[in-house]
């Protein structure tokens, strides 16, 4: 192996150890490789950001960030969540001394100190800024970060949580609104040093609607930009699709829908565009379940509507197929399509296979007393989910395996104040999904990590619903568990490179 091929393969171990992915082929004179099947080692490096969580001065915000304990990641690295633009997480800002009134400028939210138990901060009131999290070495692979806020009356009231995401250059989110009642914002989060130049385009039910005000948008180094949809656009819509791309730079990005009469919650970003896509986790009390997709190409999509009970699959009544039109949002109202079971809801073609994207909006309690979170479309858990900030009395795990009977491994981890780990295996048959009897950790004190793992062959989706009391309003969250993107594909030498270097 010449000196070029090591260069390559150096490389390569580089560039995971920062984008946390690399694939590199390496051929041989006669164009066979000479490298064997790419290996799958840990990442050694995560970052994660976290929008403005709330502009009520009743808000009560919780941030809870966990490492699974990954093996081959060595003894050193560390990680913390901290306040972007120089503020601290309670909006003060530091002189020149690098002092502040209030607390110290830019010191971290939470800090964890050791893989497998989770930490916790707060923050409260309308003045928290985006947090921008790193992790690195031993922290960095399942780094996972959740934003959990609680708002006890006016616009968006009831309990708002999101995963605090990576940054990317696209993003699809079905589901918002324009309409009166509505107050949704994008939020937008830069983590890097140069400003990011961004681009928003919003589609209704009759196609684009206008704007002259998405175009260009700049987010500036190091912080978050919220961005109320109804000012790039004089039309109202119910169910608008948001697509934004990045002309340059990188950003995170999660919409807060926010409703004067249902609550509201985070929206997250869809999965990309797929001919099919799985939605779990439907609380079985739901009383109103609205489906809303988008066809981004040239041509309309044809959706075969299924629900994935605890029985095996079933047809919607009334609700057997959704026609989308492109580039036009479409809606279905499900309602109580669960009827008291767990439920996820398949989306597979009709005829001719056409990426969409898609989102539920799930409405619990009735009258007054509504509430409302959001599913968007999502990855299966892959090698490794996790999800944090669970309590042992308010959380529900949704598992569902839409093609073959599957095992999956779920952990829960230390307490955040105390507490030994707990594991549990389930069974998980073809075409059902399961409100499983999640592990609580022995002792437990404080909040805890789930960690999912399939441990046979099939994917397997996950989401997570947790509650919190709200004066009679059935208060909740939802948030999916996709892969945890822990490990990177690295390409194994067909040599001992150190006999190659003596």
């Amino acid at each position: 192996m010449n000196r070029t091929t090591l260069s390559l393969i150096a490389g390569a171990t580089a560039l995971a150890a920062v984008t946390g992915f690399a694939a590199l082929s390496t051929p041989d004179a006669s164009g066979g490789s000479t490298a064997k099947a790419a290996v799958q080692l840990p990442v050694e490096r995560t970052s994660l950001l976290c929008p403005e969580p709330s502009s009520s001065d009743l808000a009560e915000t919780s941030y809870t960030a966990f490492t699974p304990v990954t093996k081959g990641t060595g003894g050193s690295g560390k990680a913390e969540l901290a306040a972007a633009n120089g503020q601290s997480a309670d909006g003060s800002t530091a002189d020149k001394s690098g002092k502040s009134g209030k607390k110290d400028t830019g010191a971290p939210v939470v800090r964890p100190k050791e893989p497998g138990k989770p930490v916790t901060g707060t923050a409260e009131g309308a003045e928290t800024p985006g947090l921008i999290g790193t992790a690195t070495g031993r922290f960095a692979p399942g780094w996972t970060v959740q934003e959990t806020t609680q708002v006890a009356a006016g616009t968006g009231r009831g309990l708002l949580g999101t995963n605090c995401t990576a940054p990317d250059s696209e993003f699809w989110f079905p589901g918002a609104g324009t309409a009166d009642g509505r107050t949704d914002y994008l939020h937008l989060t830069n983590p890097d040093d140069s400003a990011a130049v961004v681009d928003i385009e919003l589609y209704g039910k009759d196609g684009t609607l206008k704007s002259t005000l998405g175009e260009g948008i700049t987010v500036q180094p190091h912080a978050g930009e919220p961005i109320l949809l109804s000012t790039l656009t004089g039309e109202t819509e119910t169910d608008v699709t948001v697509h934004v791309t990045v002309r340059s730079g990188r950003v995170a990005a999660a919409v807060q829908a926010l409703d004067d009469k249902l609550g509201g919650d985070w929206l997250a970003a869809s999965a990309d565009p797929a001919a099919s896509l799985v939605l779990p986790g439907i609380p079985k009390d739901a009383t109103d379940v609205r489906l809303v997709a988008f066809a981004p190409g040239d041509s309309d999509a044809d959706l075969k509507l299924r629900l994935a009970s605890p029985s095996g699959q079933i047809t919607p009544a009334g609700n057997e197929t959704l026609h989308v039109k492109s580039g036009m949002t479409a809606a279905l109202d499900l309602g109580d399509v669960t009827r008291g079971e767990a439920g996820s809801l398949l989306l597979t073609p009709s005829d001719t296979s056409v990426p969409v994207v898609a989102a539920l909006r799930v409405v619990r309690g009735k009258g007054d007393k509504q509430e409302t979170a959001f599913i968007p479309a999502t990855a299966p858990v892959g090698t490794r989910a996790t999800v944090v900030g669970n309590r042992s009395k308010d959380t529900t795990l949704a598992l569902t395996a839409p093609t073959r009977t599957t095992q999956v491994k779920v952990t829960a981890s230390a307490g955040s104040e105390g507490g030994t780990p707990v594991t549990k295996t389930y069974t998980i048959k073809a075409g059902t999904t399961q409100n499983v009897d999640a592990p609580v950790p022995r002792g437990l004190k404080g909040t805890y990590a789930l960690t999912v793992e399939p441990v046979s062959a099939g994917p397997v989706y996950a989401a997570r619903t947790l509650e919190a009391a709200g004066e009679g309003v059935p208060a909740f969250t939802i948030q999916t568990l996709p892969d945890d993107r822990g490990a990177v594909a690295v390409p194994e030498a067909e040599q001992d490179l150190s006999v190659l270097q003596k």
